[in-house]
């Protein structure tokens, strides 16, 4: 069976709304829950349910990860230990998807969903069970999702008396990863000399960290 295209964005879209809201958690210093490691950008919901994007040199990307509440696949070793029909996630998929799967699993990591981006758009395996990738709830997905995140994230800031605009929101994101601590300072708020201040200088490195990737603008 041929492969299923998926409505989600291209790496270069995700980045701006990704690296934004890295840069919010990172201030705050919640950084490891959002985060650009060179070619590889992590998400996860603090609650065990996670998602990766591996960057590869010509453009093509993956994406990896488990929701344990709503994946309803069973791949390889999951499928053996709970006792379920398994879900074939790379059938019929290039084998250049294989290796970032292989490792998750042998860190002992359950793979509930993967996504191959190549030739501008993203597949997946012809599987019907819910796999889980919508309820991770991945704010990058697009700008109503960042700014809703943002915006709730914020709401402890020291620095705030009051939500920040959406203006400011998508003028962060606008910024496409090379933000600048006075956008990071109009969302978080000004910041007080106290232990518990935000650190801006934090965020912008986070951001930053998004930079390299893709190699190649879709």
């Amino acid at each position: 069976m041929a492969l299923k295209t998926l409505d989600i964005p291209a790496p270069a879209q995700l980045r701006p709304r990704w690296a934004a809201f890295a840069a919010v958690l990172a201030a705050r210093g919640w950084g490891d829950g959002c985060r650009a490691d060179d070619a590889r950008w992590h998400y996860d919901d603090g609650g065990g349910n996670w998602l990766d994007l591996h960057h590869f040199e010509d453009g093509r990307a993956l994406i990896v990860g488990h929701d344990h509440e709503y994946s309803n696949t069973y791949y390889g070793p999951a499928a053996e230990y709970f006792q379920e029909e398994e879900t074939d996630l790379l059938a019929g998929t290039p084998a250049w998807w294989e290796p970032p799967v292989r490792v998750v699993q042998d860190a002992g990591q359950w793979v509930g969903f993967v996504y191959g981006f190549e030739d501008g758009r993203w597949q997946c395996a012809p599987y019907e069970p819910d796999d889980g990738f919508g309820s991770v709830g991945l704010p990058a997905l697009n700008a109503e999702m960042t700014v809703e995140f943002v915006t709730e994230y914020t709401k402890e800031s020291p620095g705030r008396q009051a939500p920040p605009s959406t203006a400011a929101i998508e003028a962060l994101i606008a910024a496409d990863c090379l933000i600048t601590e006075d956008l990071l300072t109009a969302v978080i708020g000004p910041q007080p000399a106290t232990p518990t201040a935000w650190n801006p200088s934090a965020g912008v490195a986070a951001a930053r960290a998004f930079r390299a990737w893709p190699r190649h603008r879709q």
